[in-house]
């Protein structure tokens, strides 16, 4: 049987593909049930898992679910040469059998059962291309990928196909499905790739930006991620860019199941939206008397989910950092599956917030969204249990049903970019119209005055015209009077009279005049001073009346206040009593602990070590670093018992105590209590770490360093206590601690303890600065298998921090710290080793250091080169062996120095 490798980038060798013609029967169903109730479908928001409302627009959609079969690895060949597949396929019938034995297997059926010959063409066709045409049509989409650690989710799913287009996964195909139906010119494709890793949702386009929050719309229920990176997408090449990126940036670590297993759920979001054609809805406007049209849009989204895959920690190996991943997977898919169980048995209840995974999923299972699930498993007979729970998964996913429904609205930012074009163009023809009407009222003012101007100037010129004629018939008048006065005085011969009195007399009277109408208006002058006098008074008597009731108000704002500070001071006096009725309790019950104290140092000394000591002996069984953790009823009966009856406080201080017996039977427990998880954060929390550290700079007991070093081992797997252990001088301790030590299960310890310390990316450089890679390198002179196996250990884990920093935080990429502190020549010679667990860390050191060029030389010279070469032809395991070859292809120097020695490495 041929066998080929899910992974990107690595080449599918040995097998046949064909492909395949194929029809999806429940495409074109669906599509008939979209056209028939596309007319009558509007604006719906979409529901949440089990609880959507199902109305007259959703269309009825049950969760498609295909098995895909891995063919036999290398190692399975192998391992498993002398047994059968435990799987069986009948693809016509859509059926699959698992053997229990040589007699007896169950069966089940699928939507689709894909062979371990379909190529990625007919899986993306029978399981992908339905979901993406119902995304175009504007319903919602999900793909989902579940199965064991290394049966090929990824290769299903993310395979780039850079090398060989057939081989491009479900993420390439379908965006490159969407972008060929689309127009660029309406429509819309925006992209986010994220992962949930540790419970914690971080982008994988941006790696800085994690901790992302999950939002959920009350009114709708909408889920979304308003911090994720968004990505608009107008050809392939930057899409795939864009997973080449987020590829790098997820989390991958090795264990015996796969030697770059995913240790996050990663999700690829794609944002579609799309003008529908020929509908629009009117939008009248009073103003203008002119109707607007708003384009109607569809919004929809495709769901890409590759899940971590579910292991058992004692078939991966998972230990330490790798552990807690390896928890926090199962219990995010645990969530997952019970989830399904509910939504398959029609619960009242789901559990859709047990989990981050299953909030981002509530609108894939028992939502509004269109969903497929492959399900990808193995052949070995060795994972039968696992193979057997994956298709249980696949099963129940069957039964849940979904109710799609497409969300229509109306364009209203594109209405609202043609309102405000409208509105500019009104808004400069209102300016240009009120400058001229500015201007034609300036012209009519201007006109008026001058009219005015000529009518007052023709006015004076006409009454001065009228005064003179009138001055001069009045001289005339007078004229002609003195001539007939005169006559008459010559006529009757009286004396000449002169008219002076007359004129007199009317002098006499316009002065009257003048003098009574100065009085009246001094009168009127001084009627309107008291006038506006009184109009002042009367003001500044309101004013006066406004300002008191002001001060009215703010006396009653200062009253309220003042009662309030009054209140504020009574309650603070009231806590502060409490307070010291607090204080005082505290106090009797600190005197009373301490005399307790005293009184049992006081027992101590009189002879109560023994007792005590023999007490520990009859609960706590012999500690060892190599015991598993789970070790019976009756023994965590007994920690139980220990930790209520003694408790952990009274168990650190007995660290302290002179007896060496007591002492050591206290860090046995100490030890124990620290290989529980729930354990380590209350031993830290209480001062046991700098107790286990103080006992290897003060002890000269070797089982004391044995048991402490094994106990800080424990407390060394979490990432906080591990640089709390740097930073109180935990490597030296543990340098000075294998130095003078001869057991080689001290040696083993501390090489453990300094081994998880390897796997942390932050503290390389002061681990060794500190002498923990040259303590590593003193405890191979022990050549103890055990105690070269931590040491193996160790190195791979910091020569693969060290090439995860250079290649995802972009730190500059130097030599190796591993061949500056001389490790090289030791890999080397160890490459070979006849110990499966040395030389499969080796082998990844080795990889890891190989794949930055500043390392070829040494290893060049080192004979690396030749170990390198070897590994990739010669290794069992498929996984270092593809990776040794890739590691090769892509070095330059590595190239240059086998062309040199004449040898054809293709």
């Amino acid at each position: 049987m041929s066998s080929f490798s899910y992974r990107n980038g690595i080449t599918s060798k040995g097998v046949g593909m064909k492909l395949d013609n194929y029809s999806s029967k429940s495409s074109s169903s669906f599509k008939s049930k979209v056209q028939s109730t596309g007319s009558s479908i509007r604006r719906s928001s979409t529901g949440s898992v089990g609880g959507g409302s199902k109305d007259d627009s959703a269309v009825s959609g049950r969760v498609r679910v295909a098995v895909r079969l891995r063919p036999r690895n290398a190692e399975e060949m192998v391992a498993d040469a002398d047994f059968a597949d435990c799987v069986e396929l009948q693809p016509e019938l859509k059926r699959l059998k698992i053997r229990k034995n040589n007699w007896d297997s169950d069966t089940y059926e699928f939507d689709e059962v894909l062979t371990e010959f379909a190529s990625q063409k007919r899986v993306y066709e029978v399981v992908a291309k339905p979901v993406v045409e119902s995304v175009l049509d504007g319903y919602n989409g999900t793909i989902m990928a579940y199965g064991q650690t290394g049966t090929g989710k990824t290769y299903t799913l993310g395979r780039l196909g850079e090398e060989d287009t057939a081989g491009r996964g479900i993420m390439v195909r379908a965006l490159e499905n969407i972008l060929a139906e689309i127009s660029h010119e309406t429509d819309a494709v925006s992209v986010s790739y994220f992962q949930l890793y540790m419970e914690t949702v971080q982008d994988l386009i941006d790696p800085a930006n994690d901790n992302i929050s999950i939002v959920e719309d009350p009114r709708n229920g909408d889920v979304s991620l308003p911090g994720v990176t968004l990505v608009e997408i107008r050809d392939q090449k930057s899409f795939v860019e864009l997973l080449r990126i987020g590829e790098a940036n997820r989390f991958a670590a090795n264990t015996k199941l796969n030697t770059e297993s995913s240790r996050s759920h990663a999700i690829l979001m794609v944002h579609l939206k799309r003008s529908i054609k020929g509908r629009n809805s009117s939008l009248s406007t009073e103003s203008t008397g002119k109707t607007l049209k708003a384009p109607i849009v569809r919004k929809s989204k495709l769901v890409i989910v590759d899940l971590a895959g579910s292991e058992r920690v004692e078939k991966s190996g998972s230990e330490g950092h790798t552990f807690e991943e390896a928890k926090s997977i199962n219990l995010s898919l645990s969530a997952l599956g019970k989830c399904i169980n509910a939504l398959a048995e029609n619960s009242a209840h789901v559990p859709v917030r047990d989990s981050k995974l299953t909030r981002l999923l509530r609108d894939s299972f028992g939502g509004t969204a269109r969903t497929s699930l492959i399900i990808t498993v193995g052949p070995s007979p060795r994972h039968r249990g696992e193979t057997s729970s994956t298709i249980m998964f696949g099963q129940r996913a069957m039964k849940v049903e979904n109710m799609l429904k497409i969300k229509e609205e109306f364009d209203y930012k594109s209405l609202s970019r043609k309102l405000d074009v409208q509105l500019d163009k009104l808004v400069a023809e209102h300016e240009r119209q009120q400058k001229a009407f500015q201007d034609e009222v300036e012209r009519m003012a201007l006109e008026a005055q001058k009219r005015v101007a000529d009518a007052e100037r023709n006015y004076a010129d006409a009454l001065e015209e009228e005064k003179l004629k009138c001055q001069k018939d009045y001289a005339e008048s007078i004229k002609i009077l003195e001539e007939q006065w005169a006559e008459k005085q010559e006529k009757h011969g009286q004396r000449k009279v002169k008219f002076g009195p007359v004129d007199d007399g009317i002098d006499q009277k316009s002065n009257s005049e003048l003098s009574t109408s100065g009085e009246v208006a001094k009168i009127k002058k001084i009627l309107q001073n008291e006038i506006l006098l009184r109009k002042a008074a009367e003001a500044e008597v309101n004013n006066l009346r406004n300002q008191l009731t002001q001060w009215k108000k703010t006396e009653a704002a200062r009253n309220d206040e003042i009662s309030q500070l009054h209140k504020l001071v009574e309650d603070e006096a009231h806590q502060k009593a409490r307070l010291e009725e607090e204080i005082a309790i505290l106090r009797s019950q600190l005197l009373q602990i301490s005399f307790e104290a005293d009184q049992t140092r006081r027992n101590l000394d009189i002879g109560g070590n023994g007792e005590l000591s023999g007490s520990l002996d009859s609960l706590i069984p012999q500690v060892k670093h190599q015991q598993p953790r789970d070790s019976g009823d009756g023994e965590k009966a007994s920690m139980v018992k220990l930790f209520e009856q003694v408790g952990l406080h009274k168990i650190l201080s007995l660290l302290e105590a002179d007896d060496a017996d007591v002492r050591i039977h206290a860090v046995k427990v100490v030890a124990n209590l620290a290989a529980e998880e729930t354990n380590q954060e209350k031993i830290v929390e209480a001062g046991g770490l700098t107790s286990l550290l103080t006992l290897l700079r003060s002890s000269n007991d070797e089982t004391i360093h044995r048991v402490a070093a094994g106990a800080i081992a424990n407390l060394a797997m979490n990432e906080t206590n591990q640089e709390l252990i740097m930073s109180q001088g935990g490597i030296s301790l543990l340098s000075f601690t294998a130095a003078n030590a001869e057991d080689p299960q001290t040696l083993r310890m501390v090489a453990g303890a300094i081994a998880n310390l390897c796997g942390n990316d932050k503290l390389q450089v002061k681990l060794r600065a500190e002498g923990g890679i040259m303590a590593l390198l003193g405890m191979v002179s022990c050549r103890h298998p055990d105690v070269l196996a931590q040491v193996a250990r160790g190195i791979a884990n910091f020569a693969k921090c060290e090439s995860r920093a250079i290649s995802t935080q972009g730190i500059k990429a130097g030599k190796s710290l591993l061949i500056e502190d001389g490790a090289l020549p030791w890999i080397v010679q160890n490459a070979n080793n006849e110990a499966s667990q040395i030389r499969r860390h080796i082998e990844l050191a080795l990889c890891h250091l190989a794949q930055h060029e500043a390392n070829t030389k040494d290893m060049i010279n080192g004979g690396a080169l030749w170990e390198l070469v070897r590994i990739s032809r010669d290794c069992s395991r498929e996984d270092i062996r593809t990776l040794a070859y890739r590691t090769l292809k892509s070095s330059p120097s590595f190239q240059a120095e086998l062309k040199r020695q004449r040898i054809d490495y293709g």
